[in-house]
């Protein structure tokens, strides 16, 4: 199957208002054109500078998504054009990248990345963190991010009923931050779960953006 032919696969397959993000880590402009070309917009990419160099040498209405884990002395890079960033997972990040987007003169939309996997290497808050960030005086000074949602990684086993429990456990951490401190604020609506291997489950659970990549291009490229 062509890149062409996997997208519209997945396209028919989503339900309606579940975003597909196409991980293009690794892949070639090639590729990321021939995804671009039957009109997949949102790419996901998780090195700051592969994603500079991406932004600058593909279309300019492309959105550009980084999925990775992103070191604060990084964001001054992206802050400029990224669409949203998927990996917020510390207080001291989200005043960087608060601060880059006031230097740019945007507002740039984030997610909460939480630990719900049961593999140790995994970044990721948990709901008492996120609940002490969103209280804080800190947060309450930012203006130039705006937090859309939670992104979380199910641990990477064929244990459907475990990944379904994780993907759940997202849904409702995401239920009780809608609940505690954004009932008024409509933006607050994003669920960033489900990959190639898992995205059927996640969607099941709750997903409204997956993050696929090998399943459109083929297995990843390492370096």
């Amino acid at each position: 199957m062509s890149i062409a032919e996997n997208i519209s696969k997945l396209k028919n397959e989503l339900e309606p208002g579940v975003c597909l993000v196409a991980v293009s880590k690794t892949k070639s402009n090639e590729a990321i054109l021939a995804a671009y070309q039957v009109g997949q917009r949102v790419f996901g990419e998780n090195k700051v500078q592969e994603l500079s160099r991406k932004y600058d040498e593909l279309p300019k209405d492309i959105e550009w998504h980084f999925i990775g884990h992103l070191q604060t002395n990084k964001v001054k890079y992206i802050a400029p054009f990224v669409g949203l960033l998927h990996g917020i997972d510390s207080l001291k990040l989200l005043k960087t990248v608060d601060k880059e987007a006031q230097k740019n003169n945007r507002t740039i939309r984030v997610l909460l990345q939480f630990h719900i996997a049961e593999e140790e290497t995994k970044f990721g808050l948990d709901l008492e963190e996120a609940r002490e960030l969103l209280s804080s005086a800190e947060y309450a000074e930012m203006d130039a991010v705006e937090i859309c949602g939670v992104m979380g990684m199910a641990t990477y086993t064929d244990d459907e009923t475990q990944v379904r429990r994780e993907f759940h456990q997202l849904k409702n951490i995401f239920d009780q931050l809608k609940a505690e401190f954004f009932g008024d604020k409509d933006s607050f609506s994003e669920i960033s779960m489900g990959m190639s291997g898992d995205y059927q489950l996640a969607v099941a659970e709750g997903s409204t953006m997956v993050r696929v990549g090998s399943f459109i291009f083929g297995e990843r490229n390492y370096h």
